[in-house]
């Protein structure tokens, strides 16, 4: 399969100039306990970043809108699915490292399914997801290359309890026994680390912005 028929079928995926690679955005509008939090002061969700600056910009908006309707098709049909697995795995062929949502979240379990199945596609990638529905994530089914963080939902919390990885959003000071990341001492930028998709670091705490 060509890179750009692949592309075509999900969707394309996005560059962020943070990230040491690609990943996958969809809007943070259709995040569904997300969208909840966005109305709770002081939660982690009330000023979030995917709902300004360039995530506003047109061909943004208009590329999540896309991606969305594609995974739907995925997610509703048996043979659209195989093909969005094998269209993710030729776009990851010779990526490193992959984060799914640099904005937005999972919509379902079977939108987790269809991750879980992209990952053991690609085994030689290193796969990061972050998430606010721990309730649609099998703790049992995780391949062995993908990190699922599940997110604090408030400011200044400790990351949740009763999950493999977690991560938290800080103000001051990080949570306790976290790994700081480091990306406001390094212009923004990932740059050599790769603490989020090591299996070994529990909880990331991120400065909050």
């Amino acid at each position: 399969m060509l890179k750009s028929e692949a592309a075509r079928i999900v969707g394309g995926l996005s560059r962020t100039s943070k990230l040491p690679g690609p990943s996958f955005g969809l809007s943070a509008y259709d995040c569904k306990t997300g969208g909840k939090l966005a109305r709770v002061p002081g939660s982690v969700c009330s000023s979030c970043y995917a709902r300004k600056g360039q995530y506003s910009f047109r061909n943004v908006r208009e590329a999540h809108a896309r991606r969305l309707a594609l995974l739907a098709t995925a997610l509703a049909d048996d043979a659209a699915r195989v093909r969005w697995i094998d269209a993710m795995a030729t776009l990851l062929n010779g990526v490193t490292h992959f984060r799914w949502h640099d904005s937005g979240d999972l919509q379902s379990a079977a939108h987790f399914c269809l991750i879980a199945d992209v990952c053991r596609a690609t085994p030689n990638t290193r796969h990061w997801l972050p998430t606010k529905e721990p309730r649609f994530v099998d703790l049992e089914a995780i391949p062995e290359n993908l990190v699922v963080r599940v997110s604090a939902p408030m400011v200044d919390s400790d990351g949740p309890t009763g999950y493999p990885h977690v991560s938290a959003v800080h103000t001051s000071f990080a949570v306790p026994g976290a790994f700081t990341c480091r990306a406001p001492s390094h212009g923004g930028e990932c740059r050599d680390c790769r603490a989020c998709w090591d299996p070994r670091v529990r909880c990331v705490s991120y400065a909050k912005h």
